[in-house]
């Protein structure tokens, strides 16, 4: 199959940026779909020792990938503990 594909793109380079682009989109979706399962308090991979991820989280810490106009160092604790 890679003999195919490199003869294709011998044959006709101009498919040589779309392969380029596509498997950076792949790679890109992959990496950020491995950081929400990672890093997203919302998902538990073990609930025997921690079922309940997202109470651990202190009131500074930043989860979201990307914040606007927001401070997270500078934030207090405003809810209660559980």
């Amino acid at each position: 199959m890679l003999s195919t594909v490199s003869r294709q793109l011998r044959s006709h380079p101009a498919l040589i940026p779309l392969f380029i682009f596509i498997g950076g989109g792949c790679t890109m979706s992959m990496t950020y779909l491995g950081r929400l399962a990672l890093r997203n308090p919302d998902v538990c991979w073990d609930k025997k020792n921690n079922p309940e991820p997202w109470n651990k989280l202190g009131p500074n810490d930043q989860y979201k990938f990307y914040a606007v106009n927001m401070d997270y160092s500078k934030l207090k604790k405003d809810r209660p503990d559980f």
